[in-house]
Order: structure tokens, then sequence, then C-alpha cells
């Protein structure tokens, strides 16, 4: 069994069609074919059902394609670990973001890093914490910018900056123009948080819980400036980190009011314990602390 016919495997069964997959890896169906046949003889078992037109994998196809996953996957980190002990300042970087976080932190942070390492290639994925954190855990990602609490012990966190998380009210709000607020007096009201799977929200719930209360929650988004845009249209109220506060915007924005107990969110930068952390990827993770929050 070779590592090209288990991806051959995979192609398949995610494209569940020879064709498409043979179209996928650049490769003539028939040869697609007998490399799976082929294997198929060597074990002993048919890993796929082949119905006309339609492919569905087999009991034992489903288990070897689980199995064939973590092979490639740890294939995949190995070559890459490789690469970085090989050449050191230069390869590929992969780096994770939460979106909106990192429209605010990165354009502060690469231009630095790209004086130092020229010839490495950045590439950026953005997504929730939780897929953020899976992905570093299965080796997809070399760091990550996120924020706390974070829930895979497996991680190894650095501290990059706090910041203070206020309270967001729709602007014509009866307490808008409070100095501060204790959260308490707002148990009654109707909140919009981000959805599951975003660490902003788990944050929003635990100020809520620290102040008594389970929140009644109206709306759920996955982007934090349509949480906002909720607000400021009087649907309800939330929270928003420091950064958010100080965006630009084309409409009525919403009120931000500092809270009682003067919350604040941590980011860290994250990668695995236990995988080896380039040159270029230390670097990175430097460039992020000594940059900070951004001021502007």
């Amino acid at each position: 069994m070779e590592l090209r016919q288990i991806r051959y495997v995979l192609a398949v069964a995610e494209e569940r069609s020879f064709s498409r997959a043979a179209a996928r890896l650049h490769l003539a169906q028939p040869s697609l074919s007998q490399q799976i046949a082929k294997l198929e003889k060597e074990w002993g078992v048919p890993l796929f059902h082949r119905l006309g037109q339609k492919v569905e994998l087999t009991d034992a196809g489903e288990r070897f394609a689980q199995q064939a996953q973590i092979l490639i996957d740890q294939a995949e980190a190995l070559e890459r670990e490789m690469r970085a002990y090989a050449s050191g300042d230069s390869g590929r970087l992969l780096v994770g973001s939460l979106p909106i976080t990192g429209a605010y932190v990165l354009p502060h942070v690469i231009p630095e890093f790209s004086k130092q390492f020229p010839h490495v290639e950045l590439q950026l994925v953005e997504d929730t914490s939780s897929s953020l954190e899976q992905m570093l855990v299965r080796g997809k990602l070399d760091v990550s910018l996120l924020t706390m609490p974070i829930e895979e012990p497996s991680l190894e966190i650095q501290p990059a900056f706090q910041e203070e998380i206020y309270l967001a009210l729709p602007p014509d709000h009866p307490l808008s123009d409070r100095d501060e607020i204790d959260l308490a007096e707002l148990s009654q009201q109707p909140f919009i948080l981000l959805k599951e799977g975003q660490g902003f929200r788990q944050i929003s719930l635990m100020l809520c819980e620290q102040a008594g209360f389970t929140p009644r929650i109206v709306f759920e988004s996955s982007n934090i400036q349509t949480v906002q845009s909720l607000v400021a249209a009087g649907m309800g109220i939330s929270f928003a980190p420091n950064m958010i506060t100080r965006a630009p915007w084309t409409s009525v924005k919403p009120a931000y009011v500092p809270l009682t107990t003067k919350p604040y969110r941590t980011l860290v930068v994250a990668y695995h314990k236990d995988r080896h952390l380039s040159k270029p990827a230390r670097a990175f993770v430097e460039v992020i602390q000594q940059v900070g929050e951004p001021r502007e």
C-alpha cells in the first residue's frame, strides 16, 4: 500500500465518483480504477459499492477512509516539519485567525514578519475558534490567533494582548448615556450573540453567568459586525471587544458603555505542544507579541 493509493481512495470517497476523482487527481479514469482495484485485491475486501455511475463506500471502505485520513494528515505534518528543518528561512507558514480579529491585528503583524522572512509563503486560514483549534490538533495549521478560553489541552498558548470588553447598546437605549453599567441590571434584556463555536460567545455567556443570569438570546450570527449592526438597529444588546468599538461605521453604530467589572478578553497565539515549531513560526509568535493590541 502506497500513500498515493490512499489519496486515490479518499478522493473517490469524497467525490463519490471515479470520473470526478480522476479529473481532480489529473489521472486517467482507468488508471485510477486499476490502482484502487489493486489495493482491494491486496487487502481482500471491496472498498466501494459500484452502482453504475454512483459510488458508495462499503463498511470496510468507511473504516479505511477514517484511518487513511489520519495517515495522510500525519504524512503532511511530517512533510512540513522536514521542509522546515531543511530550509529554516523559507517554505510555507500556515496561520489561522478569527476573521474579524485578524482583520484588525494581522495588518500590523504581516508586514513586519515579511521584512524578516521575505521568502516565506504565508497562508491565512480564517474560521471559528473551535475549527481553528481542531486544525491545529490535526496539523493543518502551524500557529493560530485565538481568544481564551482554549478548549484543546494539546495546544500551547502564548499571550498576545488583552483588551477591554464593553456593553453594546442601541443608541436610544435608556442606559446608553451611563458612564458604566452593572450587567446584572440588564438580566431581562434580549441579547444578540455569536453562534456556537465562536470564542467570544463563550466569553459573553461567562460574563452573564458571573452577573447571575442566563441571557435570553433572540438573535445569533457568525459575524461580530452583524451582531453590532443588529444592536444598532435596536434588536437587542450584546458585548464588543475594544477593537470592534473603534471600527469605522457607515451608518448608526451601537452605544458602547464600560461595565463596572471592567472585563477583558485575552488573545493568544496557539500551536501544538508536540509539533516542531519552525523558525518562521516562532518569529510570527514573537511579532504578534511585540505588536500588541492595535491602536488605530
